[in-house]
């Protein structure tokens, strides 16, 4: 990957994180140079710690993931009249390298994974840290550049990325490779972080935001680890390893214990220095056909529906495109409130879709089932699906409600199970990717993957 040099205090200065309760030194003492050079445990602790800033930078920001892909998938609107590209960019055309929007999800992952790659050469010279501690920390920080690597390839898909990170500025850039090398990667990395995890003793050196309370010690940290190792097994179709890493994950689907909102989430607060989370935008509405295709019991929509969205006085229309335009907006977030990384209630999804396609079809409907139920209010399912696409169009409409404007979800499931992105007029653009950036291109000369746009057929 390309990126500038970044100091410490740039990719973790925000850590202030008053909301967070987390206490944070001075980053600019020691910097950069001093980490990479003279780490001491405070300052691999503190930089440690700012991974987490740094994965969760992009989420909530309105130009950030959830929003965007949120577009993408017809899941939302931005009707923005200072900035146009949230119809013209994400909805009329293709997705321009060069632009905030469509040179997205690339830098920012980037420069975290950059920051892990110094902590791990860093813990291996502070005497102070006992072997535990070490392995707790690689463990920690393996599973957060997976996560960056999820975002990054889930985002740019069959144009593939760079896995060949760990170099000293001005060498020669790490090689792209294929989308299939990117994910071999990215559970390499997860598997190893459980051995190291496994190692690393009653608790992390470090601290952890208030998202990951419950995950906050190398042993249940695992739990956080397997639920990722889950979805990315069923992003694959490699069901039986879905099954094993749910099983080692914090599912539950105990109905007598069922708390569908248990997970990891990206918090923020108004505190001097943290982020707030800016979904609240009054410039962001939500889909209508999440109105039109909502399912009902009896006369009540879908609880699921009921509790995120509401119904506006009057139609909205798009000052760049009359064509788009709703009565409806979500009310699923306020400036505080935290998104999740992932929850229980997609992990119950999951374990659907993989007993399905391990041939447990009684099973799968009862996890779908539970969901439907519970989450959405809505009666159960009375009979099991003729094949796979009517359970693929059940299963769907599920991860549809759950996981609403959480994270690109929808936009994600319609590409892996090959169904065709929405429009909303015949003269817009189905977006099935992100493009390289500009600035990765300008350093990679004839870089192939630069030339795939993102609108091209999938390879």
């Amino acid at each position: 990957m390309h990126i500038k040099h970044l100091a410490l205090g740039a990719i973790v200065g925000s850590l202030a994180l008053a909301g967070c309760n987390l206490d944070i030194p001075d980053l600019n003492n020691p910097g950069l140079e001093q980490l990479e050079n003279n780490p001491t445990t405070a300052s691999i602790n503190t930089a440690t710690t700012g991974l987490l800033v740094g994965n969760r930078g992009a989420k909530a920001p309105i130009t950030g993931l959830v929003n965007q892909l949120g577009i993408l998938g017809r899941e939302s609107y931005d009707f923005d009249s200072a900035d146009t590209r949230y119809v013209t960019e994400l909805i009329q055309g293709n997705l321009s390298k060069a632009s905030p929007y469509g040179g997205a999800f690339w830098a920012g992952p980037y420069s975290n994974i950059r920051l892990a790659n110094i902590i791990l050469h860093g813990v291996d010279k502070v005497a102070d840290y006992s072997e535990a501690n070490k392995q707790a920390i690689r463990g920690f920080v393996h599973t957060i550049v997976a996560l960056e690597l999820i975002t990054v390839i889930t985002t740019h898909d069959d144009i593939g990325a760079v896995i060949d990170t760990d170099h000293p500025l001005g060498e020669p850039l790490g090689a792209f490779v294929p989308k299939a090398a990117v994910y071999a990667e990215i559970n390499r990395l997860l598997d190893t972080a459980v051995t190291e995890l496994t190692a690393g003793g009653a608790a992390f050196t470090f601290a952890l935001s208030p998202g990951y309370i419950g995950f906050n010690t190398p042993m249940t940290f695992i739990k956080f680890n397997r639920a990722i190792r889950a979805r990315i097994a069923v992003y694959l179709k490699d069901y039986p390893t879905a099954m094993t890493a749910l099983t080692a994950s914090f599912l539950n689907d105990a109905p007598a214990t069922l708390d569908l909102k248990a997970g990891v989430s990206y918090v923020y607060s108004l505190g001097a220095g943290d982020a707030s989370n800016a979904l609240i935008n009054p410039a962001i509405f939500a889909h209508p056909a999440l109105a039109t295709d909502v399912q009902k019991n009896g006369a009540a929509n879908d609880a699921r529906y009921v509790a995120k969205i509401d119904t506006l006085a009057s139609s909205v229309v798009s000052g760049a495109d009359a064509k788009l335009q709703t009565t409806i907006k979500f009310k699923i977030y306020t400036n505080v409130s935290p998104i999740p990384v992932i929850r229980n209630e997609e992990l119950i999804l999951l374990k659907a879709e993989a007993l399905w396609f391990t041939n447990d079809h009684a099973g799968a409907m009862t996890a779908l089932n539970l969901v439907r139920t519970v989450s959405g209010k809505l009666l159960a399912l009375d009979s099991v699906p003729a094949d796979d696409t009517a359970f693929v169009d059940a299963l769907l409409y599920e991860r549809r409600y759950s996981l609403l404007y959480e994270g690109g979800h929808r936009w994600l499931d319609l590409r892996r199970f090959g169904r065709p992105l929405p429009l909303d007029s015949e003269t817009h653009v189905r977006n099935v990717r992100y493009p390289v950036p500009q600035a990765e291109c300008d350093a990679r000369p004839g870089e192939k993957a630069c030339m795939i746009n993102s609108s091209d057929p999938v390879q």
